[in-house]
């Protein structure tokens, strides 16, 4: 469905009805790199994940009022003219604030989409949700698939054959690709360390604990994860030795 300038599937309704997580995939293009130096989005896209597949997508192009340079234009296919008949930047980023509201989020090279996701949301005057934090699958690649040429999202999409899901370096292609890298990550945690999961799934919280982790010690991350989840519920956060989170 395409409306003012934006495709989107709604998938609220089955959010609220079931307690199974929800992750909602974000990839932003933009003008530059860092909204620091001056650079504003172009287009953003946002893919639910749940239950082990796409449940709803974002996507739409936002008029910042920023000049697209010709080689980000090249880059993107993204054109000064197309930018002029897009939405305003304010009322996508309210919607997609909504769309996502609270799930956590993922990003490949999270800091890079994480920067515009807060800066652009901050010009559109929308209220911090604290469900909001990133897990990236770069730091999950590096740790999980050292055997990889490097951890470009290209790359890694040829070597696990992930579908294709149009132009690269366009919001809405990049994020289902992500989407699908992240669905083989939650795969591949849960058989590699299925003893220390006994049978929990594998979660945001847990992705964002395994990306700050040493590659020798994810087994034992995911081991002391599962232990304070269990304390959690029960009211006590037990402690399990020798465990670290450190190392990039």
């Amino acid at each position: 469905m395409r409306q003012n300038g934006s495709e989107r599937t709604d998938a609220n309704a089955r959010r609220r009805k079931t307690p199974i997580e929800t992750i909602a995939v974000i990839d932003f293009e933009t003008t530059g790199i860092s909204p620091a130096q001056g650079a504003r989005a172009t287009e953003i896209a946002a893919v639910l994940v749940q239950g082990g597949q796409i449940v709803g997508r974002f996507q739409s192009l936002m008029n910042t009022g920023a000049w697209v340079p010709p080689f980000i234009e090249h880059l993107t296919g993204i054109s000064n003219a197309m930018l002029r008949t897009a939405p305003p930047a304010r009322a996508v980023m309210r919607e997609v604030a909504q769309f996502t509201q609270g799930c956590p989020l993922v990003a490949h090279n999270a800091a890079f989409d994480r920067g515009f996701w807060q800066a652009e949301l901050a010009r559109a005057d929308c209220e911090p949700d604290a469900a909001h934090a990133f897990a990236c699958t770069v730091l999950l690649s590096r740790r999980l698939y050292p055997q990889a040429e490097n951890h470009r999202l290209g790359t890694l999409a040829k070597l696990h054959a992930l579908p294709n899901a149009g132009r690269a370096h366009r919001a809405l292609a990049d994020a289902e690709v992500t989407a699908h890298l992240l669905l083989l990550m939650q795969r591949d945690v849960a058989q590699r360390y299925a003893a220390p999961l006994r049978g929990a799934a594998v979660t945001h919280r847990l992705l964002t604990a395994l990306q700050r982790a040493q590659r020798a010690q994810l087994g034992r991350c995911v081991e002391r994860e599962v232990a304070q989840a269990a304390g959690a519920w029960s009211g006590v956060v037990p402690v399990v030795a020798g465990a670290s989170t450190h190392g990039a």
